[in-house]
Formats: structure tokens, C-alpha cells, sequence
């Protein structure tokens, strides 16, 4: 608990978290260039636990501007930390439950959105809450530009199966997709980063299956 409420702490004092009870949480809407002082395309990673995937994007991609969204500070604090001390001028946290991203960003606002390795909330009944459900998919194209692209990866066939019908029922084009990353698309960046839970699922022996569509 000590260790939590330190970390609560660190998050209201760094600028890179944006959070309730900051200034610029209320005035996120249609002014993300502004808080990065450029132009340059904003990506999201939703569900971004730690943040170094995010982080490590925005190392790799110094032309746009990258923010992980979620809603638990205490990971998050990991990657705002690292930010901060690497002075990396092109990313930034926001700590919010993503069905609110319409709240904090205005029509076509965003370029991207990474989904990586989301809940796959198996049950039935949770099928709505999944982030690569209709539901969500209503929800990012409310943000993302026309032809912005939203990129997919999980472990879970289940969900990857799903959602390769949920995009079809949008008829959203299809740009790339595989039920393992890493031996037909080795060399693009989502098979060069991985997350704090994919390293898990591949020490385990899982294969990672990936889908990026343009929302029209």
C-alpha cells in the first residue's frame, strides 16, 4: 500500500500523467497538439498497463505523439516515470476508463489506436465490454480521423476471431493480418515491441496474432 500511495504521489507531481484534479484534464478536448507543442499525429494505446509499449513507440517514432490510456494509475506511474526521465517529448499518459475517450478527444483528433493484448472477457455476457467489440468500435471512430488505423494484438484466437467479424460488420478494410506476428510480418514494429504481458504469452509457448484495419 506504502508503495501504491508513493506512486499516487509521483503521478500528481509529473506532468507527463494527465489526471483528475489537473488543470489540463478538463481541457483535453481538441488541444493535445497544443499540450505537445506540435502538429505531429497523435497514436493511442488503450489498455496500456505500464506504458512501455507506448513509451517504446514513441522512441522508435519521434514524428508523432503517443498516449496510453488507462485507468490504473499504479502501472501507469511506471511509464510516466521512465518518460520523465528520459525527457521523451512525444508521449504521455491519460488515466481514464476508455469508454470516456470521447470525453477527451475531439472528432478525428487521433490518427492511430493500438489495442494490445486487451481482456478477452470469454463470457457471453461480457461480449460488450470487450475493447474490440462493436460497442468500443463506435466509440474510436468517433476520435480517429477517416483512414486513421486501429492495430490489434492479443494471444486469444477467441477474441481475434471475433474481432475479424466485428470489423467485417463495419466493412472496414483489412491492411494486415496473421495468427502469428512474428513469422509472417517479422519485421514490422508491432513484432519489434512487446508488452509486459506478451513477453509472458510467448515464454509460455502462445503464438500472437495481430489485425490492422482503416476505419472509412
Amino acid at each position: 500500500m506504502r508503495k501504491k500511495l508513493k506512486r499516487f504521489k509521483d503521478n500528481r507531481e509529473n506532468k507527463v500523467l494527465i489526471e483528475p484534479g489537473k488543470p489540463f484534464f478538463e481541457k483535453t478536448k481538441g488541444h493535445w497538439h497544443t499540450f505537445f507543442g506540435n502538429k505531429n499525429p497523435i497514436v493511442l494505446e488503450l489498455g496500456c498497463g505500464t506504458g512501455r509499449y507506448a513509451v517504446t513507440l514513441a522512441k522508435k517514432t519521434p514524428c508523432q505523439n503517443f498516449i496510453g490510456v488507462d485507468i490504473k494509475g499504479a502501472r501507469m506511474w511506471v511509464g510516466a516515470e521512465t518518460a520523465k526521465e528520459q525527457q521523451l517529448k512525444n508521449v504521455a499518459f491519460l488515466r481514464i476508463r476508455i469508454d470516456r475517450l470521447t470525453q477527451f478527444f475531439a472528432p478525428g483528433e487521433v490518427a492511430e489506436i493500438h489495442v494490445t493484448f486487451p481482456d478477452p472477457r470469454p463470457k457471453v455476457r461480457d461480449a460488450k465490454r470487450r475493447l474490440t467489440s462493436k460497442n468500443f468500435l463506435n466509440i474510436y471512430r468517433q476520435v480517429i480521423k477517416t483512414g486513421g488505423l486501429i492495430h490489434v494484438k492479443t494471444d486469444n484466437h477467441a477474441l481475434y476471431e471475433d474481432a475479424l467479424a466485428v470489423i467485417a460488420s463495419f466493412a472496414y478494410p483489412i491492411i494486415a493480418s496473421t495468427n502469428n506476428v512474428y513469422t509472417t510480418h517479422p519485421n514490422i514494429i508491432h513484432a519489434q515491441i512487446q508488452t509486459v504481458y506478451e513477453e509472458r504469452f510467448l515464454a509460455a509457448g502462445r503464438t500472437i496474432r495481430y489485425v490492422a484495419f482503416q476505419v472509412k
